[in-house]
């Protein structure tokens, strides 16, 4: 038997599952709180109930999955340094620690997973929420492993560990956003929803990438 807690839970979870769709595609802006209650099936109070704003319903809905994301991604880095033990860890495994788990959350083809990748996409590229949300959300961890990198480069300037992750940033995003848009560049060569490729592409690219402007000697 359901408890009110359950209830409630189920409820709340609802609420996310449809602003996580609905926000991915049309951001914040272009959703209203009566939209998402009609996807969720719930009361259009709840909404507010539970979160007390757009805002904070926007924000709960970026933090549920970013969480997943932190400690999965922690754990593959600690798994990294450990094995390296006292010696620099390779390049290839911290970037493949940064990449991989976001990697597996797209090949699992499920439709939040989906939703939340491309909605990561669209904050990292605003000018509104992009500061605000990632910095909440992700740089505590994003600035672990920028100390590893340095710990791999120690004779590297900070100012080109900065921008290369950068670069990698945005291709990830790029990347996490699925528009479908390489499949027309390539004439179907690549498909965007072939992630698997694209991530060890990616693994391999930046770890050149990395070397060639951070090691310049």
């Amino acid at each position: 038997m359901n408890t009110k807690r359950d209830l409630s839970k189920n409820r709340q979870e609802r609420i996310l599952d449809a602003a996580e769709i609905l926000f991915s595609k049309h951001g914040f802006d272009g959703v209203t709180v009566r939209q998402i209650s009609k996807m969720a099936n719930v009361d259009i109070a709840l909404p507010h109930y539970y979160f007390k704003s757009k805002d904070g319903l926007f924000r709960a809905t970026f933090l549920r999955r970013s969480e997943i994301l932190n400690i999965e991604r922690a754990q593959e880095l600690k798994s990294v340094l450990e094995k390296a033990g006292d010696n620099p860890a390779r390049l290839e495994d911290i970037i493949g620690a940064f990449l991989w788990p976001i990697c597996r959350a797209q090949e699992n083809h499920d439709p939040g997973w989906s939703a939340y990748c491309r909605l990561v996409a669209l904050v990292n590229n605003s000018s509104v929420w992009g500061k605000r949300l990632m910095t909440d959300n992700f740089d505590v961890l994003v600035c672990q492993f920028i100390d590893a990198l340095k710990n791999a480069m120690p004779d590297a300037e900070e100012k080109d560990i900065y921008w290369c992750y950068h670069f990698l940033s945005g291709a990830l995003t790029l990347t996490m956003a699925d528009t479908g848009r390489i499949d027309n560049l390539s004439g179907g060569i690549c498909h965007s929803d072939n992630v698997g490729e694209a991530y060890e592409r990616m693994v391999d690219f930046f770890a050149e990438g990395f070397r060639r402007i951070c090691l310049k000697n």
